[in-house]
């Protein structure tokens, strides 16, 4: 038994890619899925990666059956039983036969891969179809597994670099990766758009996924006309639909992205991401009618908070653990003044981004802008920026943090209220930029206004640590 774990463990499939289950939202996976098996998109890959997930969550007849799907729609387009692309596929079998404990049918599909492997030039991992069928199961599963579906599709093309779908690939996992001081004529991003649209002419999600990265750059013009062209080529196409409402609310033209996702959102009723667009696309259209007299604008106003709620609603029920769903969820009860739902949302935010490990920080900052705002609490938001700042001091929301409570600090300081605690604040903004003789500055100055353990603590260890 030891000795076929050992071949499994060798193969090249969903089983052997590290794909950790608490990474992975399986109910919004699943429906994904579900909805590109009713598009006939990718459906041999598709079969594969929802076999897998029905695995996951326990179904192990309804994955093997999916899996004989995906074989036999593959037969039917190539009739080749030792084909190069069937290696995950084989190797999915073999793995899932081992799971039922159908162990002469694992051997027969090891023996399968075994047969094709006799016949490559490399080994099974430097394949392009097991590295383009890997790296979209990557960029599928998780947005954490975005890297190495980069490293998949770069791979692939460095092999053969004129395929359009590895192209295509290669970009849409820039697009996911790419945070970087760039220009429009160097961004690398643009770049791989670009030639990804040469190879993929048809391919509509591309040009409003270079339109959206254009107008990064305030290329205004180009991103528009390429939106246009790809409502006109795929009028229909959901993720057209969505990333074109992103573009139109981005572009201050809310009503344009609330009718173009409401069109999405009838052909992908439970899509959690629709709700998410279609309620910061609200949002943006409440900023608005806020920029002029909020009072004669109130109902109006409710109104459509109302349904940035009921977006937000839906968007957390459709995807659990979706944590940007949560926070602005948990932030729109805050705005309304209900804050026991906001703290139960918060909560609830807090224990998501813990266990999946994912994006604490921000959870941090916004806890703290809702304390700050909403609850008036300056005291426990300060605590809150504080630990976004410890945890990712680099990050947009850590240098937000930073700002704020830089910005506390110096009111403190003005109105000479608190002003101990005020230093106390500044010492620890310059001890976690590494800053330590500032930081010394500033606690010794908040220890002249009174005791504080803490602050001698964090003075203590400083001097020593020069």
């Amino acid at each position: 038994m030891d000795q076929l774990r050992t071949k499994l463990d060798q193969l090249e499939c969903h089983f052997t890619w590290g794909l950790i289950k608490n990474d992975i939202d399986l109910n919004r996976l699943d429906e994904q899925l579900k909805s590109d098996v009713e598009k006939k998109e990718n459906p041999t890959q598709t079969y594969n990666a929802l076999a897998y997930v029905k695995f996951l969550q326990g179904f192990q007849e309804e994955a093997l059956s999916h899996l004989m799907t995906s074989l036999e729609l593959y037969k039917e387009c190539h009739k080749e039983e030792f084909n190069k692309s069937l290696i995950i596929t084989y190797g999915n079998l073999a793995w899932i036969n081992y799971h039922m404990k159908n162990y002469t049918e694992c051997e027969s599909y090891l023996q399968k891969v075994k047969k094709i492997n006799e016949n490559l030039s490399s080994e099974s991992s430097s394949v392009p179809e097991v590295l383009d069928e890997k790296g979209w199961t990557f960029r599928r599963f998780s947005f954490k597994y975005s890297e190495k579906s980069k490293e998949c599709f770069k791979k692939a093309l460095d092999l053969e670099p004129e395929v359009g779908k590895w192209n295509a690939g290669y970009a849409i996992a820039l697009y996911r990766t790419e945070y970087g001081e760039f220009t429009i004529e160097n961004s690398p991003v643009i770049k791989q758009l670009r030639r990804a649209i040469e190879t993929n002419p048809d391919n509509d999600v591309l040009k409003v996924l270079l339109a959206l990265r254009l107008a990064m750059y305030k290329s205004y013009e180009e991103a528009q006309r390429l939106v246009e062209q790809a409502l006109e080529g795929s009028p229909d196409h959901p993720h057209v639909l969505r990333y074109a409402g992103k573009f139109f609310s981005n572009k201050g033209c809310p009503d344009r992205g609330i009718a173009l996702l409401k069109n999405a959102l009838e052909q992908s009723p439970n899509s959690s991401f629709i709700h998410h667009q279609l309620a910061l696309c609200y949002k943006k259209k409440k900023i608005q009618l806020l920029q002029g007299n909020h009072h004669a604008r109130a109902p109006e106003v409710q109104l459509i908070r109302d349904k940035i709620i009921d977006h937000l609603e839906m968007a957390t029920k459709h995807a659990t653990g979706f944590i940007k769903a949560m926070i602005e969820l948990a932030l729109h009860y805050g705005e309304q003044e209900d804050f026991l739902q906001a703290e139960k949302m918060f909560q609830m935010t807090f224990e998501a981004a813990k266990e999946k490990n994912d994006n604490l920080h921000v959870v941090h900052f916004h806890y703290a802008e809702f304390q700050f705002y909403s609850k008036r609490d300056e005291v426990l938001a300060i605590k809150h920026y504080m630990e976004c700042l410890k945890m990712k001091p680099g990050s947009h929301e850590g240098k937000r943090s930073e700002y704020k409570l830089k910005r506390i600090a110096e009111k403190r300081i003005n109105k000479n209220t608190h002003v101990g605690k005020a230093y106390g604040i500044l010492g620890f903004i310059h001890k976690e930029k590494g800053e330590k003789s500032q930081a010394i500055e500033c606690y010794e100055k908040a220890l002249s206004y009174g005791d504080n353990d803490e602050h001698l603590t964090n003075l203590c260890a400083l001097r020593l640590s020069i």
